[in-house]
């Protein structure tokens, strides 16, 4: 991971927290992708290909760090679905990978590639 940091992308001020937002933001900036790519857009493409490949919503979800919208559930539920969330990120990462392999994405520059 990030050392002794639990998280891939520490936060500027507070390397307990994630990075925001704005900073993934102008990463997509300074390499090109204005307007092409957002840190939020990312999050909308995982979401949609798990849910395809029948994930459970609530593994998802808690991935994604999302609130149940549900008051009573969420009050009472603070299951953390690990193991879960495990297979389920190895998978995505392995469609990840396989999308490199079968060229689905190309590199374009040393630190930059495309979907297409």
């Amino acid at each position: 991971m990030s050392g002794q940091y639990p998280l891939v992308f520490l936060g500027r001020n507070d390397p307990r927290k994630t990075m925001s937002e704005a900073s993934i933001n102008q990463v997509f900036k300074w390499i090109g992708y204005t307007g092409k790519v957002t840190g939020h857009g990312f999050r909308h493409t995982m979401s949609t290909i798990l849910h395809e490949e029948g994930f459970n919503t609530a593994w998802i979800e808690t991935q994604l760090a999302h609130v149940d919208k549900n008051e009573i559930r969420g009050t009472y539920n603070h299951a953390f679905y690990l193991e879960g969330r495990r297979e389920m990120m190895q998978w995505y990462e392995e469609c990840i990978e396989s999308m490199f392999e079968r060229k689905v994405v190309v590199e374009l520059q040393a630190n930059t590639t495309e979907l297409y």
